[in-house]
């Protein structure tokens, strides 16, 4: 029966989840709270319905991956190399300023020096899966803080690993300077080998499996194929002893450059819902809510410490590298909480270097930041405005990935014949065309002839929106499939309300359908053939009559006669 354990927390933990996650959004809070709260009531320190398996923590940790990995696809190198001075230079003095503050700060309250070194990196990090969820449920990724928070939360991964290795020397009594050095060097050697590992895989392998027309043509086998690149991506990291987060994103960052990677992302959403919310629930689970309440004098003061202390020192590094005081400020309040990484730090240093009380201070500081983030996010660029006396400036949010490449008045979705006479046409008439199509050889056509063109299926919200519909004026489904097409329209009227749809029809019957769905105009392909045959009857008819005979419909009808 233990074999099952993991089966029954996780199927206890995603229905609390569920309900908790849903009453919070029905009272538009974010449902991540309710996700924290769930695994916290639950936990082995609350209610006890579960156990907290090694097991679930793995779910855990695989989901921030995950999360990781399909945020990937949405960057490239050049995008990364745009941003990648402040992000360098400004978060290593974020991480360096707030580890030397707070372990000031902790030395002062008493603590131990060796204890104090480990809790300074402890505060330092910041949470990448809650903050970027958020952002990028609030469509903000693309937003000026939006960007310069990722390009420090990635530098901040990467900081995992010396962090993780300076709090476990420091835990053991004969760490010493030699075995630091040794340990980073190792471990820099081999997370140099697994960079140029996932290099080779993700740009000469990947690709041409997906390219492949038997695994294209199948569903099934591309989902596979996209879950295994994730996954392995994760497992290599893991083994060269790097962030596994960082060496998903680093993967997915790689495929992001193939025509393939809204797809692969549209593919492994489900997979990553899944576990970023078991992350979120596993994560409430390490809260005491009895120590909360017995202890919440101590606990709120440090809460607002941290986020005062995290949001001036992250403003302040990125004012040293010519970020608009606006953007650096509300990129700072997104950053004010602790992050998931810490709690690796926090586990190793217990018992040896951190008490049985400050680690429920530090996890439970944790769990309260977090809480807050979705506010904190949500209010960010308006207060930052506000007490910098200049709302919103800088504060523009630019749009989505696809949104910087192409403000696209038309999406065509389909680029078969239909699909491209209209593409060309449309074209010719002044407009701006972007095309939607699942087939990678029609995407590589039309980029031949001009177009920007997306591979992926026009069925997946993430697709479409990655195809910039939300930014297009008008848009053609031309998919000849009936049923397809009447999905296709359905959920562009979802996402894109106020956009223009016009529709193909293959057969009389589905007319109504696509006009139920939300199409505009629909264009009835056996109509139109009979307008067409019957204009072409006149016209052979008119070709042969004299100048003196009736016109073709007045032929017509006499001969009918």
């Amino acid at each position: 029966m233990d074999q099952w354990s993991v089966i029954v927390d996780l199927t206890v933990l995603l229905g609390a989840a569920l309900v908790l996650g849903a009453l919070c959004e029905r009272y538009r809070q974010s449902a991540i709270v309710g996700y924290l709260i769930a695994g916290m009531l639950l936990g082995p320190n609350a209610l006890q319905w579960i156990s907290k398996s090694s097991e679930v923590e793995l779910l855990a940790e695989l989901g921030v991956a995950l999360l990781l990995f399909t945020i990937g696809l949405e960057f490239s190198w050049r995008r990364l190399r745009d941003m990648g001075l402040v992000a360098l230079g400004g978060g290593s003095v974020q991480i360096l300023a707030t580890a030397a503050v707070g372990a000031a700060c902790a030395a002062a309250l008493g603590l131990p020096g060796r204890t104090a070194l480990v809790v300074g990196p402890i505060l330092a990090l910041s949470s990448t899966a809650c903050v970027l969820r958020v952002l990028e449920a609030r469509g903000e990724l693309e937003s000026l803080h939006g960007v310069q928070s990722l390009g420090i939360l990635l530098l901040q991964d990467i900081a995992v690993i010396p962090c993780v290795l300076l709090a476990t020397i420091l835990a053991q009594d004969d760490g010493s300077a030699g075995s630091v050095a040794l340990s980073l060097g190792k471990a820099l050697a081999l997370a140099a080998m697994a960079a140029l590992a996932l290099y080779v895989v993700f740009t000469f392998v990947v690709p041409k499996v997906l390219r492949i027309g038997s695994v294209h043509a199948s569903r099934e086998l591309s989902v596979i194929t996209a879950i295994v690149s994730g996954l392995g991506a994760v497992v290599l990291a893991h083994k060269a002893g790097l962030s596994p987060g960082f060496g998903a994103f680093i993967a997915g960052m790689l495929l992001a450059e193939s025509p393939f990677a809204a797809q692969v992302r549209a593919d492994v959403s489900a997979l990553r819902t899944l576990f970023v919310t078991v992350f979120f629930s596993s994560i409430g689970a390490l809260g005491d809510p009895s120590w909360m309440l017995a202890n919440w004098q101590i606990i709120l003061p440090t809460v607002v410490a941290l986020i005062l202390g995290k949001s001036i020192i992250a403003w302040g590094a990125l004012r040293l590298f010519g970020v608009g005081a606006v953007c650096a400020l509300a990129t700072g309040i997104c950053l004010s909480q602790i992050g998931e990484f810490s709690f690796i730090m926090i586990e190793i240093a217990r018992g040896t270097l951190i008490s049985h009380d400050v680690f429920l201070l530090l996890v439970s500081s944790t769990l309260f930041t977090m809480l807050l983030t979705p506010y904190l996010v949500a209010v960010a660029p308006n207060v930052s405005g506000y007490l910098l006396r200049s709302r919103g400036k800088g504060m523009a949010v630019p749009g989505g990935p696809a949104h910087a490449a192409s403000q696209g008045q038309v999406l065509v979705v389909g680029f078969g014949p239909a699909g491209r006479v209209v593409a060309e046409q449309v074209r010719e008439g002044g407009c701006h065309v972007d095309i939607l199509e699942l087939n990678p050889h029609e995407v590589a056509s039309a980029r031949r002839l001009g177009f920007m063109a997306f591979l992926g299926d026009g069925r997946h919200e993430d697709i479409l929106l990655h195809a910039g519909v939300r930014n297009a004026r008008a848009v053609v489904v031309t998919v000849p499939a009936p049923a397809i097409a009447i999905d296709i329209v359905r959920l562009v009227r979802i996402v894109a309300p106020d956009a223009v749809i016009v529709a193909r029809s293959r057969y009389n019957r589905y007319y109504s359908e696509l006009d139920d769905a939300g199409a505009h105009v629909v264009h009835d392909e056996e109509t139109h053939v009979g307008i067409r045959m019957s204009t072409s009857v006149l016209e052979m008819l008119c070709a042969v009559e004299t100048p003196d005979e009736a016109n073709p419909q007045e032929l017509l009808e006499n001969e009918t006669e």
